[in-house]
């Protein structure tokens, strides 16, 4: 038997996210895959966002946390579709809309983002930390 470490803060949080994605203030029509990691001076975000802009993509932060925004319509612009029922729809459309909270504070400044082939890349310094130094009495 193999005995793990509880982490109710991390239970906590993927709960908040579920939650939101269920009944997030923007609805969400589908929700984009997500990877989010760490290395030492920046946390990473890629999202799968294929058939979108750059025009359709918003992204905020503050603080410690991201969210990222967007539209994916039913199909393109000025393209018709030429049927009389559909077999099977399987691809996500519609708004959608992610939140993720952070664990460590964030340099809102030093955010950037890239898009490319439908892969959106979304780079998030770390805040340095705070300096500490030693101050002489005299």
């Amino acid at each position: 038997m193999a005995f793990t470490r509880w982490d109710p803060l991390g239970d906590l949080l993927a709960l908040d996210e579920r939650i939101g994605q269920l009944v997030g203030s923007d609805a969400p029509g589908w929700t984009p895959a997500v990877d989010l990691y760490e290395t030492a001076a920046a946390f990473v975000l890629t999202a799968e966002v294929a058939g979108l802009t750059r025009d359709q993509i918003e992204i905020h932060v503050e603080a410690s946390r991201v969210t990222i925004r967007g539209a994916r319509a039913a199909r393109p612009a000025g393209a018709e579709m030429p049927c009389a029922q559909f077999h099977r729809v399987e691809r996500g459309h519609g708004r959608f809309s992610r939140t993720f909270a952070l664990p460590d504070p964030i340099e809102a400044d030093a955010v950037a983002a890239d898009l490319k082939d439908g892969v959106l890349t979304i780079t998030i310094p770390k805040a340095g930390a705070p300096g500490v130094r030693r101050v002489e009495v005299r």
